[in-house]
C-alpha cells in the first residue's frame, strides 16, 4: 500500500535504529455480535500504549503537524458509515514537538465508528494508521496495521445503500468543519500520465516578459552586482558588523593620515577577499561551498563567540588588549603587522556576511564552476567594490568623530551602547546553526525574551540608571540620550507582543521562524483555512511552512500531488540560515493577495538547501552537475536547483507545470507584493494556456 511505503521511508529516514519499536498495540471488537439489517453497530478500536508514550487522536487541527489517527474500511455493499470516527475522551496537550494544541491518549485509548448494517454478508476489514510519540526524547513513530471483524451474525433482509459509494474505500476520520472558500477543482476526465520526476526544466521558449535574473548583458550584470553590493549593507547579517568595524578603528595612537590609510586598506582587503573567495570556492568546494559555510555550526558558533567577547569588552568587563597590543607591537617593528589586523577584520566581515550576501555570490560561484572565468571575477569585483566603499567610509569616520571638541566620556557611552547591540545581534548566528541542525535550543520566544531584557537594560543605561565600569557619572540626561532611550523603550514595547506570537515583521530576518514559538497565542486564535494536500508530507515533523500553509518538503512527492490536483507547483528554494527568506515570508507571503493565491492556486514545496538531515542510502543521488553523491536533504535539494536552474541563491521561487517546465521567470529576493503577485499570475496564465486548466 502507498501509505505503508511512506511510513517505512519515514522510519528509515528519521529513526534508523537496529531495534523496531512497537509502543502501541491495537485490538478491536464489535459492540454486539448479533445484529439485524437496518440496525446500527459500533466498531470499537482499543489501543494499549507503553509507558511514557502517547498516541494522537483525530479531533484536532489536521494542519498542526502530527498524523491524526485514521481508520480505512474496505469498500463493501454490506454496510454504510454513520458519521465519522470518534475519539473517546482524549486528553488535551500542547505538543512541544509540533508546537501546537493536540489531543492524545496515554496508557489506553479508544476510538469508535458507527455503521449501518445493510446485508448478511457483512465484511468489515481495513487498515488503521497514526502516530505515536514518547515523552522521554521526543521520538515519534508512525504506525499502521490491518484489522478484520469476525464472528458477527446478521439477520434480516438485504437493504440498499442510501449513500453514494466511494471510489476505493471508506476512510473514517473526523470531518473538517470549516468549509473551503472555493470548491475543489475537478480534474479533467482524460488524465494524462506524466513521466518520472527529473527536475525543473528551464524552457525559455515558453517564457514571456522580462527576466529579472537574466545576466546575458555583460555590463548590465556588473551594474546588477554593484547595486546588490549596496543593498547587502542593510541585510541582517551585514548590519551588525558596522558597529564592530567602527569600534575597531577607534584608536587613539594613530593620526588622521594613518586612519585614512588603514580604512582604504580595509576596503581593498574586502574587495580582494570577496573576489578571490568567489572563484576559489567554486574550484575547491563547488557551488555548495558558500551555503555550507554559511550554515555550518562551526563558523556560526565561532562568530557568535566573537560577538559575545566584543560585547563584553564594550560593556567594560575587560579590555581586548591582546589584539591591540599585538597590532601596536607589530606596528612598531614593521608596517605589515598593523595591516594584518585590518585584513583579519575584513576577512571576518566577509565570513559573517555570507548568509545574506550569498544571492549574488552564489550566482557567481555557479558561473565560475561552470567554466566561466572573466565574467565571475569582474562580477565579484563589482559587487565587493560597492560593498566595501561604505565600510571604508565608516572606517574613516571615527577620525572625523575624534576631531570634535570636548569628546570626553561620551565615547565610552558609544562603546557600551554598541556592546548591548552586539550582545543582542550575536543570537542571530547561534540561531542559524540551531535551525540547520534542529537543536531547538534558541526558539523564537526565548530570543525575544532575551532581547527584551537586553534592550531594557540599554534603555536604563541611556537614562543614567545603570553605570558601567568606565563611565562618568550622568548628572543630567542630555536630550539626544533621552530621545535615544525613548526609541529603545519603544522598541521593547514593540517586542513584548512577540512573546505571544505577534509576527514582528520588521524583525523577520533577525528572529528564529514563527514555528519555533512555544506559545503562539496569535496562531491559536486565528481562524484560517489551509490549502489541501494529497498525502502526509515527508519531513513535516521538523520542516515547516509559514502562515498555516500546507505543503511538501520533498520534490517528487510535491510534483505528484500537483499533477493529481491539476495545479502549478510552487517551489520555494529556501534555507534555515536564509534571513532574506524569512523576510520574504513575513513581508510578502503574509499579504492577503499573496497568501490566498498560495492557498488556492498552487501546490507548495519548500526545498531546504542547507538541512543537514541524512537521507537513507537508497535515496542518495549522484549529481549530474559535479558528479558528487548527495546524501542529505539539503544537498539533494541544492543539487536540484543548481543542476537544473544554474542558480544556488535563496530565496528562489519557481513555478512548474506537470511536465516540469518552468512557467515564469524565477523570482528572487524582492519585497514588492505587486511584483510577486504578478509573478504568480503569470505562472497561472501560462499553466492555463499549456495545460487547459
Amino acid at each position: 500500500m502507498r501509505k505503508t511505503a511512506l511510513f517505512l521511508l519515514l522510519v528509515l529516514a528519521l529513526h534508523a535504529e537496529a531495534q523496531i519499536l512497537n509502543p502501541a498495540k491495537w485490538t478491536w471488537m464489535p459492540s454486539k455480535t448479533t445484529v439485524k439489517t437496518g440496525e446500527e453497530l459500533e466498531l470499537i478500536f482499543k489501543v494499549t500504549i507503553d509507558r511514557n508514550w502517547y498516541v494522537y487522536a483525530n479531533d484536532f487541527d489536521p494542519d498542526c503537524g502530527p498524523m491524526l489517527t485514521t481508520v480505512t474500511l474496505d469498500k463493501h455493499a454490506s454496510y454504510e458509515l454513520v458519521g465519522g470516527l470518534r475519539a473517546i475522551n482524549p486528553k488535551d496537550k500542547h505538543d512541544e514537538i509540533f508546537d501546537c494544541a493536540v489531543k492524545v491518549f496515554e496508557g489506553t485509548g479508544e476510538f469508535r465508528q458507527t455503521i449501518k448494517v445493510l446485508g448478511k454478508d457483512l465484511r468489515l476489514k481495513g487498515i488503521y494508521e497514526g502516530q505515536t510519540c514518547t515523552n522521554i526524547d521526543g521520538k515519534c513513530i508512525p504506525f499502521d496495521g490491518e484489522f478484520e471483524f469476525t464472528g458477527i451474525t446478521v439477520t434480516g433482509a438485504e437493504i440498499k445503500k442510501t449513500t453514494q459509494e466511494p471510489q476505493q474505500a471508506e476512510v473514517i476520520q473526523q470531518p473538517i468543519i470549516e468549509e473551503p472558500l472555493q470548491p475543489t477543482t475537478t480534474a479533467s476526465p482524460e488524465k494524462k500520465e506524466w513521466g518520472k520526476a527529473t527536475g525543473p526544466i528551464l524552457d525559455k521558449s515558453i517564457l514571456e516578459g522580462d527576466n529579472v535574473l537574466d545576466d546575458s548583458t555583460f555590463f548590465g550584470y556588473l551594474l546588477f552586482a554593484f547595486v546588490l553590493g549596496i543593498i547587502s549593507l542593510v541585510t541582517p547579517c551585514v548590519f551588525p558588523m558596522v558597529p564592530m568595524t567602527v569600534t575597531f578603528f577607534l584608536r587613539d595612537n594613530q593620526s588622521r593620515k594613518q586612519g585614512i590609510r588603514n580604512a582604504v586598506f580595509f576596503g581593498i582587503s574586502i574587495i580582494t577577499i570577496y573576489t578571490l573567495a568567489g572563484t576559489l570556492f567554486a574550484v575547491l568546494l563547488g557551488a555548495e561551498g558558500l551555503n555550507a559555510l554559511a550554515t555550518h555550526w562551526a563558523p556560526n558558533l565561532f562568530v557568535f563567540v566573537i560577538f559575545i567577547v566584543f560585547a563584553l569588552s564594550f560593556l567594560g568587563m575587560f579590555e581586548i588588549t591582546a589584539p591591540h597590543q599585538l597590532v601596536n607591537k607589530v606596528d612598531q617593528k614593521s608596517e605589515k603587522g598593523g595591516l594584518a589586523g585590518i585584513f583579519f577584520m575584513a576577512a571576518t566581515l566577509v565570513l559573517v556576511s555570507f548568509s545574506c550576501t550569498i544571492p549574488i555570490v552564489g550566482n557567481v560561484v555557479v558561473m565560475s564552476a561552470g567554466g566561466q572565468i572573466l565574467k565571475p571575477i569582474l562580477a565579484m569585483f563589482s559587487y565587493s567594490l560597492a560593498f566595501a566603499i561604505p565600510f571604508t567610509l565608516f572606517a574613516i569616520f571615527p577620525e572625523w568623530m575624534k576631531g570634535l571638541p570636548k569628546s570626553g566620556g561620551w565615547l565610552n557611552s558609544v562603546k557600551v551602547t554598541l556592546g548591548f547591540l552586539e550582545l543582542a545581534l550575536a543570537l542571530k548566528f547561534f540561531s542559524i546553526a540551531d535551525q540547520a541542525y534542529h537543536w531547538r535550543l534558541l526558539d523564537r520566544d526565548t530570543n525575544i525574551a532575551l532581547w527584551i531584557v537586553i534592550f531594557s537594560l540599554l534603555g536604563f543605561y541611556l537614562l543614567g540608571k545603570i553605570r558601567m565600569p568606565h563611565d562618568s557619572p550622568v548628572e543630567k540626561v542630555p536630550v539626544p540620550r533621552l530621545l535615544l532611550a525613548t526609541l529603545v523603550f519603544s522598541f521593547v514595547i514593540y517586542l513584548i507582543p512577540g512573546l505571544w506570537g505577534a509576527p514582528l515583521k520588521a524583525l523577520a530576518g533577525y528572529l528564529p521562524p514563527q514555528y519555533t514559538h512555544d506559545f503562539d497565542l496569535v496562531s491559536m486564535t486565528r481562524s484560517t483555512r489551509a490549502n489541501e494536500i494529497c498525502e502526509a508530507p515527508r519531513y513535516a515533523d521538523f520542516l515547516h511552512l509559514p502562515h498555516g500553509l500546507q505543503g511538501y518538503f520533498d520534490y517528487e512527492q510535491a510534483l505528484k500531488c500537483a499533477r493529481e490536483q491539476n495545479k502549478p507547483l510552487f517551489i520555494d528554494f529556501t534555507g534555515h540560515g536564509c534571513t532574506n527568506c524569512r523576510e520574504m515570508e513575513a513581508v510578502v507571503w503574509s499579504d492577503p493577495l499573496v497568501l490566498e493565491r498560495l492557498k488556492n492556486d498552487f501546490v507548495i514545496v519548500a526545498l531546504y538547501v542547507d538541512d543537514k538531515t541524512p537521507l537513507p542510502e537508497s535515496e542518495w543521488v549522484t549529481s549530474t552537475y559535479d558528479g558528487k553523491v548527495k546524501s542529505t536533504i539539503g544537498k539533494k535539494n541544492a543539487d536540484i536547483q543548481i543542476a537544473n536552474l544554474d542558480n544556488n541563491a535563496q530565496p528562489f521561487y519557481v513555478l512548474l507545470g506537470p511536465d516540469e517546465r518552468v512557467l515564469a521567470w524565477p523570482y528572487g529576493y524582492d519585497r514588492s507584493v505587486e511584483k510577486f503577485v504578478a509573478f504568480l499570475e503569470s505562472g497561472k496564465k501560462k499553466y492555463t494556456e499549456l495545460y487547459g486548466q
